[in-house]
């Protein structure tokens, strides 16, 4: 026998959980014959822009517009959820709706907080085993070691999210519902201290998917709830340096060794498009001759694609690599280039960028965007390019694709050629 029902949905501002700079927690109370649980809809506000009459933000900001629609959001995501229990079971809870609007089953009940979770239970322990198996392949030379530091800076964002928003350490993955990307792309947008770009944030809720797809793979949630988030759109568009400054770059003279060396490192970077990982690990047998002719190529699988990238060695490579042939670090350590760690690398590339006068930050991956452009812009086929960088889709090699002024005059030259005479009168059709 179904029992007749009624659901009540009710608003309010948590005034006793405010933090520091003033700003409370909103709550959704559900209330179903008499009896009541609370949610808490991770957003907060300060209490004099909370309307209490109409239960939503009273103000014209962009932030004020997602959390009305985000309250909109949830009331009716737990209508629809409490129609479908009712056709499910002969009386619905609060509790039972709560689990369900949370992405658990139903009849679920709460997990004690003495019981300990079980590895790779949870998103950060998944998190702790991913990294740990990610750290051995990076010191087997097959992963990134900024890869490596991507994912740590991954993980300890989402960290600070749960405790942001679910109060807690940890969080099970039957506990991840629909609405983690989109609260956590929010937090990070809006809710951070430093708040990041929506590119970047993208690509932080992104990695985390991953992440919960292993959950899916181990059966411990049955499907991926960050799945529908949409992680596409925008890339930040990397300037390449002009031929002009890699000139000023190569032709400076440096005193110092240290900082000789490093603009010697990212030269050698902006003729081959190695990163830094790849350049850092090259030795004299990534040295292969090709053809007839015996050609001299760089050719490595790249460590973090594991792609091979093959380069032609240009007449500028040649002269580094005789360079530093006889350099004590490179004859000890059997590399190509004398190359500092990342850190230090890319330290020594800010006061380069100084001593040169070169007025932006320079970093290893504006070197490889560096030459891809002057390779793409010299007539050299995209896909060519994209082997040489090491790109396992074409689509990728596509966002380093910036076509210049001049190109586009020295094309547009030769249409004026066929087209029209010396005179600028269109020629006849033959």
């Amino acid at each position: 026998m179904k029992f007749k029902q009624n659901l009540s949905l009710l608003l309010w501002l948590y005034r006793g959980k405010a933090s520091k700079d003033g700003k409370a927690p909103i709550y959704l109370r559900i209330t179903i014959d008499g009896l009541d649980t609370d949610i808490s809809l991770g957003q907060k506000i300060h209490p004099d822009f909370w309307d209490g009459e109409a239960k939503q933000v009273r103000s014209a900001g962009l932030e004020a517009k997602m959390i009305n629609q985000k309250i909109m959001q949830a009331q009716t995501d737990l209508q629809r959820h409490f129609m479908m229990l009712q056709a499910q079971f002969e009386r619905v809870t609060p509790a039972m709706l709560k689990n369900v609007y949370l992405g658990i089953p139903a009849m679920q009940e709460k997990k004690s907080s003495s019981q300990s979770p079980q590895p790779g239970s949870t998103l950060l322990h998944a998190f702790d085993e991913f990294i740990a198996t990610f750290e051995k392949k990076t010191e087997k030379g097959i992963r990134s070691s900024g890869t490596l530091r991507h994912w740590r800076s991954t993980r300890k964002k989402v960290e600070t999210f749960i405790a942001y928003r679910y109060h807690r350490r940890d969080l099970d993955f039957s506990e991840i519902d629909h609405m983690f990307a989109d609260e956590f792309y929010d937090y990070l947008t809006l809710h951070q201290e430093h708040p990041l770009s929506e590119v970047t944030a993208k690509k932080q809720v992104k990695w985390t998917r991953q992440i919960v797809k292993i959950g899916v793979k181990k059966k411990v949630i049955a499907s991926n709830p960050l799945e529908g988030f949409i992680c596409s759109g925008g890339n930040k568009e990397v300037q390449p340096l002009e031929l002009y400054e890699v000139e000023a770059i190569y032709q400076k003279e440096i005193s110092i060794d240290r900082i000789a060396e490093v603009r010697d490192a990212f030269i050698f970077q902006c003729f081959t498009g190695f990163a830094y990982q790849d350049m850092y690990n090259l030795t004299a047998d990534n040295i292969v001759r090709v053809g007839r002719a015996g050609e001299k190529w760089l050719i490595k699988d790249r460590g973090k694609t594991d792609v091979t990238e093959m380069v032609p060695i240009l007449p500028i490579v040649q002269e580094l690599i005789d360079k530093y042939k006889n350099h004590s670090y490179c004859k000890i350590n059997n590399r190509l280039i004398p190359v500092n760690s990342n850190y230090r690398y890319n330290v020594y590339l800010k006061e380069l960028a100084v001593i040169c006068g070169i007025r932006r930050e320079l970093n290893t991956h504006l070197a490889r965007h560096t030459f891809a452009d002057m390779m793409l812009n010299s007539g050299v086929p995209l896909e060519d390019v994209g082997k040489m960088l090491g790109h396992r889709n074409i689509r990728t090699t596509q966002r380093y694709a910036r076509v210049r002024k001049n190109r586009i005059s020295e094309n547009m030259a030769k249409v004026k050629g066929k087209l029209f005479t010396k005179s600028g009168k269109l020629k006849a059709v033959a």
